[in-house]
């Protein structure tokens, strides 16, 4: 049996009656070293703001949960909120706020993240806790940053999480309470220059992918293409027969506009470009926290398998299915259910097994695998996955319509020039996540042996 021994003082201190809060792998030592309530360092603790969102780019843009990534604030997928300049003036994000995310289900509970963007007028959604350092403390933003993301944030996290059926949370008084090690002004600054090499590194390795992105539709004449349709567009009758499609979306005229840029290119179908083999469900009652990963669709990015919601097959059932289901270093993942479309070349091998929602694809010789991906991950991919895919809540991208993806194949030299750009954006990727394990390591050490 797992226990632990309290005082009746701390007890009252804490304010805190149930056993999660005092389980044995939550303890840290305040006794040794300087530790302050996180409270004590900070200008500014405040919720964020409760506004409806749009994707039509009415206002300013609002960060949400799903911009933290990696310790930082990204601006992927960002939303918008149309506010007045009166609100937004309150919630106006500042450069090197840390966000705190505070209420989801349990292992999104606690993401931290820093503002690291420049000549963006932005607010933040009412999930997040915006925290601002004193101008002039003893603490560093960037080393409170990645402070929360260390083993040593991440314990109090947990333990000051309140659990409930599918959502937990951390109100902004408790996360005021957690303790920081003060550690050395020169140190915290070292772990702010890593911090802001590793935001150096993401932000080039985004202009490496756009510069491929680039060269690919200057390639092929779309260099300034308009990707907003009409709101109408006309069609034959022999159209909608071998379409077997009568709705609207299918034949927006986007994807036309597209497929006539590319009526002078060389054009293949997927499926005269790979081979494709589908992913396995051996069923909800198979999951595990621990053993070999199992690859789901939400797991799944263009930057690579994520650690979103992470399922694990036990040993036993790995070895039954990694014959036929384990995916091989470069071959290309690409989901086709949920949100179809996506694509990822494995750069290195892995040890699990991918979900029926993914297909794995292994390139022939006249197209490259990266070059390939890439064009999926376009609009040009894109468009034809918006156009075909269906379902009212779930979205599917039928095996026949992921065959009969329409790819431009361009002279292997600009293949690979847009291939070794990728793979540039890649390895800036790679090195920016090192460099933030790097200080996160370093901070860990420092407070261990001190």
């Amino acid at each position: 049996m797992i226990h632990s021994i309290i005082q009746k003082s701390q007890l009252e201190g804490a304010l805190r009656l149930d056993a999660e809060y005092y389980q044995p792998e939550y303890f840290i030592d305040f006794t040794k070293g300087d530790w302050r309530p996180i409270g004590d360092v900070l200008e500014l603790c405040q919720y964020g703001l409760s506004q409806a969102m749009n994707d039509e780019k009415k206002g300013y843009p609002i960060f949400k949960m799903d911009n933290i990534d990696y310790s930082f604030l990204f601006e992927d997928d960002v939303r918008f909120a149309d506010i007045p300049k009166s609100t937004f003036d309150q919630f106006e994000i500042k450069k090197d706020d840390v966000f705190f995310n505070r209420v989801n289900s349990e292992e999104f509970v606690g993401r931290t993240g820093i503002y690291k963007l420049d000549n963006l007028k932005s607010v933040f959604a009412s999930y997040l806790i915006r925290v601002r350092v004193k101008s002039r403390g003893e603490i560093l933003a960037d080393y409170l940053n990645i402070f929360l993301n260390s083993s040593y944030g991440l314990r109090q996290i947990r333990k000051y999480t309140r659990r409930a059926v599918n959502q937990a949370n951390v109100n902004a008084e408790e996360l005021k309470q957690m303790r920081i090690a003060v550690l050395p002004i020169n140190f915290q600054k070292e772990i702010a220059k890593v911090s802001n090499e590793s935001w150096k590194s993401f932000e080039n390795s985004k202009s490496l992918y756009q510069q491929a992105e680039n060269l690919l539709l200057e390639e092929l004449g779309m260099k300034n293409f308009e990707s907003e349709g009409e709101l109408w567009n006309v069609v034959k009758l022999s159209e909608v027969k071998n379409a077997n499609r009568i709705d609207a979306e299918y034949f927006a005229s986007k994807c036309e506009k597209i497929f006539s840029k590319m009526k002078n290119q060389n054009v293949k179908k997927l499926d005269d470009l790979v081979t494709i083999k589908k992913g396995i469900e051996p069923g909800a009652e198979s999951y595990q926290e621990e053993g070999k990963l199992f690859i789901r669709v939400s797991s799944l990015s263009k930057n690579g398998v994520i650690d979103k919601d992470q399922k694990y097959l036990r040993d036993d059932l790995y070895q039954k299915l990694k014959e036929d289901f384990e995916p091989k270093e470069e071959e290309i993942l690409l989901t086709k259910d949920a949100t179809p479309g996506t694509a990822y070349v494995l750069k290195e091998p892995i040890q699990g097994i991918i979900s029926g929602g993914i297909l794995r694809l292994r390139t022939k010789e006249n197209v490259n695998a990266e070059y390939l991906t890439l064009c999926i991950n376009s609009i040009i991919g894109q468009s034809q996955v918006e156009r075909d895919a269906g379902g009212s809540i779930i979205k599917h991208w039928k095996p026949e319509q992921v065959k009969n993806l329409q790819v431009p194949i361009l002279p292997k030299s600009t293949q690979q020039k847009i291939a070794d750009l990728v793979r540039q954006s890649h390895e800036a990727r790679k090195k920016a996540k090192q460099l933030l394990e790097e200080a996160k390591q370093k901070v860990e050490d420092l407070i261990e042996n001190k």
